[in-house]
């Protein structure tokens, strides 16, 4: 798809809104002088978006919006005292509606947080006002703007219990026993990777040890404790109790919530890993079968059963766990909305306390874009989104509570991934991560911390090398990125 810019520099949200209405076309964005006049001059060969800012001579801004989308062109324009963001995309939003007959069910929302975007129009309107004011201002359907103010509702006791110095720690695990056909994570498949485990493990403790000794030098507290990846699980028992050991000595934890670790795939969950897990204090698992399909396990390079899964339920079970989380996917491949509801009940059955649903994200670096092509992949989004309205109306029915949610870029249907979780059993990780309420430290490869001054909406971003070999070798940069998140932590955390 062409995107064309003239007389403005509105380029991100421009071009995300063109992802929207065409998620699998790569978008090629020009800026011109002017635009052309006729519509012969017009390009043909591909769907566009012509986007125009003019500055009339009473000092009134117009913007226009000219569209092709294959079959048929549509334009339309818009005028204020001032050339603002919103002006220029509410009206390409309009027109690139209006021309594909498309109503996204998010409307002109692209960004990762619309229950955080929610939170402040309630905080400046009131919850009544401020509701309608993000349905109405960003074109969200009533379905999916009553389910973020359920999760807004959801979230309020855990946002409100946190205090200045309260922080949550990630460890990143990103190795895999193989790698799925959807994914486009920061994972490592083991058949490559198994040599670099060790000297992982080895700098992701040094690591720990300066984030320990940076938060108790400030006095902050520990209140939420997530390993992720990848599939931590792919790790020894051994391994598992050395890193879950090294995070309880070195951490106080008696304010600590939860201690998740994502068991992941049910192909690396053992009787032993699973002893390892309970011994070392963590209290809650992630067991993610994203399909009780045999045939759709196939069809996205999993190695395992539904049979298998039930039976890693049933040992987390015997464990002593009971906090258990499993993940589920709307829209692969070979799946349809029967099957989906069957994958569904499967997993209820096995008295999950927290169910996420997600939307199949097909970024371009996973290998379903590249097998497939878009088009099969766009086909999947009206299932999807059935898919995804039978979920909320299942999980609501049996008592779950949606409480946190986010978007992907590409999901199919323009949909998102909700977290459900029956009544006393969110995580609290999930939100603060996903809402930005908190500070999060992030240890590992790919790991993203985030330092929130507790008084104010402001939020730093500090980023880990992605990759294994590159986080291994230049890990003396990761713990001086870890000194200066100290030093920004001590500013934050002084009261003004």
């Amino acid at each position: 798809m062409l995107l064309t810019l003239t007389g403005h520099s509105f380029r991100y949200e421009c071009e995300n809104l063109c992802r929207l209405f065409f998620p699998y076309s790569p978008v090629r964005v020009e800026e011109q002088p002017e635009l052309p006049s006729q519509p012969e001059a017009f390009p043909v060969g591909e769907p566009w978006a012509l986007t125009q800012a003019v500055q009339e001579p009473g000092g009134q801004w117009v913007c226009k919006v000219r569209a092709w989308d294959g079959t048929c062109r549509l334009e339309g324009q818009a005028a204020g005292p001032e050339l603002t963001e919103y002006l220029m995309t509410d009206l390409l939003y309009s027109v690139l509606s209006r021309l594909t007959g498309a109503e996204p069910a998010w409307g002109m929302l692209t960004g990762v947080h619309p229950v955080k975007l929610l939170r402040q129009h309630t905080e400046r309107l009131g919850l009544e006002a401020g509701l309608a004011d993000f349905q109405e201002k960003w074109h969200v359907s009533p379905p999916r703007a009553q389910l973020a103010a359920r999760v807004l509702a959801a979230q309020k006791e855990a946002v409100e219990a946190l205090c200045p110095g309260d922080f949550c720690l990630y460890v990143g695990i990103p190795f895999c026993p193989t790698r799925c056909a959807y994914c486009s994570f920061i994972s490592q498949d083991m058949a490559n990777a198994a040599k670099l485990v060790e000297p992982y493990l080895d700098h992701l403790h040094i690591e720990i040890e300066r984030v320990a000794r940076i938060t108790q030098r400030l006095a902050m507290r520990l209140v939420s404790v997530y390993i992720g990846g990848g599939t931590p699980t792919t790790l020894s028992p051994g391994q598992l109790s050395a890193l879950c050991g090294k995070i309880t000595g070195l951490f106080d934890l008696s304010a600590c919530k939860e201690f998740t670790v994502e068991a992941g795939r049910p192909d690396t969950i053992t009787w032993e890993k699973l002893l390892a897990l309970k011994e070392a204090g963590v209290s809650r698992v992630s067991i993610n079968p994203q399909t009780m399909r045999d045939q759709v396990l196939r069809n996205i390079g999993r190695n395992h059963t539904a049979q298998e899964v039930e039976e890693a339920f049933a040992l987390a079970h015997k464990a002593g766990f009971r906090d258990i989380n499993a993940d589920l996917i709307v829209g692969l491949p070979g799946d349809d909305p029967p099957g989906f509801a069957h994958s569904l009940d499967r997993v209820l059955g096995l008295d999950p306390a927290n169910v996420t649903v997600h939307s199949l994200a097909l970024k371009r670096s996973s290998a379903l874009v590249t097998e497939e092509g878009d088009l099969t992949a766009h086909r999947r989004s009206s299932a999807a989104a059935a898919m995804m309205d039978a979920s909320i109306q299942r999980l609501t029915a049996q008592g779950f509570v949606p409480y946190y949610l986010y978007r992907q870029t590409r999901m199919a249907g323009n949909l998102e991934n909700t977290g459900w979780a029956k009544p006393g059993s969110v995580c609290r990780y999930n939100i603060y991560t996903m809402d930005e309420s908190g500070t999060v430290i992030a240890c590992g490869a790919g790991g993203v911390t985030k330092l929130k001054d507790p008084w104010s909406d402001s939020l730093e971003r500090v980023f880990n090398f992605k990759y294994p070999f590159e986080y291994i070798s230049r890990h003396g940069e990761i713990l001086e990125r870890k000194d200066g998140m100290g030093a920004t932590l001590r500013k934050l955390l002084k009261k003004p």
